[in-house]
């Protein structure tokens, strides 16, 4: 099996990993029932399908609202599933992260010449999982990450739209790379439904374009 093989593989199974250890930690620390700050108002309206406070997050409402009815019919666990949408979309985002990480380091090696040998792809994948789990644990993401708010749904948005961009720019010569442009405005739509902070990354989105 040649290296770049071999890197996509180790690359893909090293971010699952990183996704299901994030997701162990936050579902293990997931608050049981509504916390301090907008979780309660978050949780009530997702479940009753209303209207939250100014801008309103629809989109957040409707995931919500699915995850709710995983409880079949007992309310006392509607808070905690609706929490878990939160888990689980702030684990897929470290893992996204992790393969932005991966994906610029990798760029940094070829673009001064270097040959990409299983050494500087065993570092690219250290320095992956440094910052993707640094992140992981730091204090507001992991606050976030642990109950029902906007939040962690975001952030997710955020993490997939900038990784798409970085797709499309390895494929931009490629007469089909117009579909990552498609699926970043998809994303930027419905993400418009939860926060507006996926917006902040329209700037990066040029820088990179």
């Amino acid at each position: 099996m040649n290296l770049p093989s071999q890197y996509r593989i180790l690359n893909r199974i090293t971010g699952w990993a990183i996704f299901l250890i994030a997701a162990l930690v936050y579902l293990i620390t997931l608050e049981p029932t509504a916390s301090f700050w907008d979780c309660g108002e978050y949780i009530a309206c997702s479940w009753g399908l209303e209207s939250g406070h100014p801008p309103g997050a629809p989109f957040f409402m409707l995931l919500g609202r699915v995850f709710g009815l995983l409880s079949f019919g007992d309310n006392n666990n509607v808070a905690w599933l609706i929490n878990c949408m939160s888990g689980l979309a702030s684990a897929a985002t470290v893992m996204f992260l992790f393969w932005t990480i991966t994906h610029l380091a990798k760029k940094i090696i070829l673009r001064y010449g270097h040959d990409f040998s299983q050494t500087r792809m065993v570092l690219v994948m250290v320095a992956g999982m440094c910052g993707a789990l640094t992140y992981a644990f730091t204090d507001s993401f992991w606050f976030s990450a642990v109950e029902g708010e906007v939040y962690a749904l975001s952030s997710l948005f955020t993490a997939v739209v900038f990784w798409a961009m970085l797709r499309w720019e390895d494929e931009a010569n490629d007469p089909r790379s117009d579909r990552w442009i498609v699926l970043i405005a998809a994303l930027m739509g419905m993400s418009i439904g939860v926060h507006l902070l996926n917006l902040l990354a329209i700037p990066a989105l040029v820088f990179i374009w």
